[in-house]
């Protein structure tokens, strides 16, 4: 995995935390639950044992281009194929009581523009700057990841994989996205006890969508 300028960085955030998501659809930087927390992502400084969760376009001469929804913090990375657009929509809701259930989630919503278009999903946390092991499950709904002081869930409704690659538990998928239809992938924290939480609908994520553009839109227009 190559590095990345940091240039080629966009960054999303619910007043909490950020994470970094590259020009290539990757999760580099991440750290949770606040901004001076450990990292869970990590690969903009170690490619190797950092940790990142990358979404993108599996294809021969792949052009890339980001920019943000306007008058938001929502990132969309978009992928230019020879026959074919797909791109990322990346955000960390805000505006929502503590303890609901986008309160605590970095959402990835993958559509195909024009075409249909492979995607490749790969993530692979490292917790606490990759000291720190943890043990992967696969469940109905996604995949859990758990440390001695973190809890993650990895909620799809797409079928995972694991393996091991550089001493980390990586889990993946690969699937043709059909033009017009989208995928949701929701990486949260996770409470000691608490239950995996499935999937949103389209229809729930396409709110927690509108409830976050509608939220950094007044905001944003309360500071000009």
């Amino acid at each position: 995995m190559a590095y990345q300028p940091i240039e080629n960085y966009g960054i999303v955030g619910n007043m909490r935390t950020a994470a970094l998501v590259s020009i290539d659809g990757s999760v580099d930087w991440f750290c949770y639950p606040y901004f001076d927390s450990p990292s869970v992502f990590g690969a903009i400084l170690d490619s190797k044992r950092g940790g990142y969760f990358q979404i993108s376009a599996v294809g021969r001469n792949v052009k890339h281009k980001q920019l943000y929804w306007p008058s938001t913090n929502i990132l969309v990375t978009r992928f230019l194929l020879a026959d074919g657009i797909a791109e990322v929509e990346d955000f960390m809701p805000v505006g929502l009581p503590p303890g609901s259930a986008g309160y605590r989630a970095l959402y990835r919503r993958v559509r195909s523009v024009k075409g249909s278009v492979r995607i490749s999903v790969v993530c692979r946390p490292a917790f606490d700057y990759g000291r720190q092991g943890h043990e992967t499950e696969l469940q109905e709904g996604g995949a859990l990841f758990s440390s001695k002081t973190l809890k993650f869930a990895l909620c799809t409704t797409l079928p995972l994989r694991i393996e091991e690659q550089d001493e980390l538990t990586t889990v993946s998928s690969e699937f043709l996205l059909e033009e017009g239809k989208s995928q949701v992938f929701i990486f949260r924290g996770m409470d000691d006890g608490e239950a995996s939480q499935a999937p949103p609908s389209e229809d729930e994520a396409e709110q927690m969508f509108q409830t976050t553009v509608k939220f950094w839109q007044k905001w944003l227009s309360g500071c000009t």
